[in-house]
């Protein structure tokens, strides 16, 4: 066994079953609550020996023994790599962990929130939660929700917001996977950042059928319009929701892989635009049409509507706000 995955815990035998926190119980990431778990130990070792754990810990092979396990797993380790490629752009700055339970039901969460340098302010927020009622009027029963929820808002008004966030739901009645990424400039469009991020999700959807791009694209203009400004809120993107085809080994791939080319979209607009030289013009247009995004969220965004339905965490929920807007 690899030393820096090895789990030390409290006196017990190899393989003996642990029944405590300080005998090194599971977390079990779907309920937020400690189970009993077969460990691998060294016989005699104490908790005094503790070392540094994975810090993303293998897919379960117990309890739910399904799906559940395998989707959050994904996840999480989606989550980390996001979150460690945002970080290598920053000079110093780091992401800001904070973890949450939830109060209507089982589960919770963990918001990761970045106030850089280069990021004014980035979200990279996981929850997997589950109640007795499901909050929209697209199901009804008792469910299960997890995903993950991105934003980015960007000190030079070059560089474009983006957005991303794939999520599964289960309820009584049926389940789905949805999500997808969309880039939204403020206020400086440029074409060859549009037509990279919407040829890498043509790639990406493309292998799963030849219609999904045209159908997933169409969808986010239709979604991210704001009616009352009469405009899309950015450049686009793609975008599905209750997405079951009877097929979910195909149906899961196919959202993994939105996932898994999420940064292969936004990493070399990123690395393109951060550098350039802007002036506080450039600042005030930029503030301006961040309020533009702002109204979107509070008023149209199901997830938004979804987080406060439910009784999730506002603070979480309120992630995508920007830190600054002008009206």
């Amino acid at each position: 066994m690899d030393p820096k995955n090895k789990i030390y815990c409290r006196h017990l035998k190899a393989g003996e079953f642990a029944n405590t926190k300080g005998d090194n119980c599971e977390f079990d990431p779907i309920m937020r609550k400690l189970e009993p778990r077969r460990v691998e130990c060294e016989e005699g070792t104490s908790a005094g020996n503790n070392i540094a754990a994975n810090p993303i810990p293998s897919p379960p092979q117990h309890p739910l023994g399904g799906r559940r396990e395998e989707i959050v797993y994904y996840l999480k380790t989606l989550r980390e790599k996001i979150i460690s490629a945002f970080e290598t752009l920053e000079p110093s700055k780091r992401f800001h962990r904070t973890p949450w339970d939830y109060p209507k039901g089982a589960g919770g969460g963990e918001m990761a929130v970045l106030r850089g340098d280069l990021f004014e302010k980035a979200a990279v927020n996981w929850s997997g939660v589950s109640g007795e009622q499901f909050p929209m009027s697209d199901s009804a029963g008792a469910f299960f929700a997890t995903g993950v929820s991105l934003i980015t808002h960007m000190q030079n008004p070059h560089a474009p917001t983006v957005h991303f966030n794939i999520r599964y739901i289960e309820t009584e009645e049926k389940s789905w996977f949805g999500g997808g990424y969309d880039l939204t400039p403020m206020g400086f469009p440029y074409e060859e950042d549009t037509e990279h991020f919407h040829r890498i999700a043509k790639e990406a959807l493309d292998r799963f059928g030849a219609d999904l791009y045209s159908l997933f694209s169409q969808n986010a203009k239709e979604y991210f319009y704001i009616p009352h400004r009469k405009k899309e809120r950015g450049v686009g993107g793609i975008f599905f929701d209750h997405f079951n085809t009877g097929n979910f080994e195909k149906d899961f791939a196919l959202w993994k892989h939105v996932g898994d080319t999420f940064l292969d979209t936004i990493l070399p607009i990123y690395r393109r635009r951060i550098p350039a030289s802007f002036s506080p013009a450039d600042r005030e247009k930029q503030l301006q049409w961040r309020a533009h995004y702002v109204e979107f969220n509070l008023l149209y965004d199901r997830g938004t509507k979804f987080g406060f339905l439910s009784g999730g965490n506002p603070e979480a929920i309120l992630c995508s706000m920007p830190p600054l807007a002008k009206w």
